[in-house]
């Protein structure tokens, strides 16, 4: 699933050790932009975890899924982040450049028309 909210809150990051090593998570509060906006908790997890995405009034683009789990009768659901990025940012590799600086080939360039158009059939 993916979802583009604004950043509205940085929680604190949550650090400890487990079996397989040091984990960290960093939950962010995000605000939905519509008639009614929502305000929705997403885990970022490990080297997902970038500061300089997490700046409150960012508007992010996060790719996500939902887990629930079962703790003593009681359901607690999850949203963990997979993918986050600034909305709008061009992605690495990629540049934009304005319409007029784009080369478009000139009458010269062009290949000339055939003077009896029943001749340029291929087959």
């Amino acid at each position: 699933m993916q979802l583009t909210a604004k950043l509205v809150q940085v929680l604190p990051l949550q650090t400890g050790q487990g079996k397989n090593g040091e984990w960290r998570k960093q939950d962010v509060i995000l605000e939905t932009d519509s008639q009614y906006p929502r305000k929705i908790c997403v885990a970022i997890w490990g080297d997902r975890i970038n500061n300089s995405q997490l700046v409150v009034g960012n508007n992010l683009t996060i790719d996500f899924d939902i887990e629930s789990r079962e703790f003593n009768g009681r359901w607690y659901t999850d949203v963990k982040a997979w993918k986050v990025e600034v909305a709008g940012a061009t992605p690495v590799g990629i540049s934009h450049y304005p319409a007029e600086a784009v080369p478009v080939p000139g009458p010269s360039a062009m290949p000339p028309l055939p003077e009896n158009p029943s001749d340029d059939l291929p087959f």
